[in-house]
């Protein structure tokens, strides 16, 4: 599960608990700029196939760390898919992070929100 906060124009990716252990990860800091699209989609949240460079996957059951597939670098810590949201990515090292987050609806809001 993965925390999200603003501090100034960048968020914060807190990842919680034994979270930090299989995606090998505290936290992330992206810049709120770099940041093209939030959305939360339970199909393609469901499992990550890639080269797994570090981190941790049970499939179906948990995908967490850094993953190499078609479309570049992503960072995954998902566990329940009807709790992921994934933030696409750009002039950054991830090209998106796919995350589990307490509220969906919250964390987009969050994420989308001009200010």
């Amino acid at each position: 599960m993965v925390n999200i906060t603003r501090e100034g124009s960048d968020f914060i990716f807190e990842i919680e608990g034994w979270h930090k252990l299989w995606s090998l990860k505290s936290s992330l800091r992206i810049p709120a700029s770099h940041i093209s699209k939030v959305y939360h989609d339970e199909k393609q949240s469901v499992s990550v196939w890639g080269f797994r460079f570090p981190g941790t996957q049970i499939p179906g059951i948990i995908s967490a760390g850094t993953f190499i597939v078609k479309d570049g670098t992503i960072f995954c810590d998902i566990t329940d898919a009807a709790k992921a949201i994934i933030v696409e990515l750009h002039d950054e090292h991830y090209t998106k992070l796919i995350v589990d987050v307490h509220d969906p609806a919250k964390a987009i809001e969050l994420l989308t929100k001009k200010t």
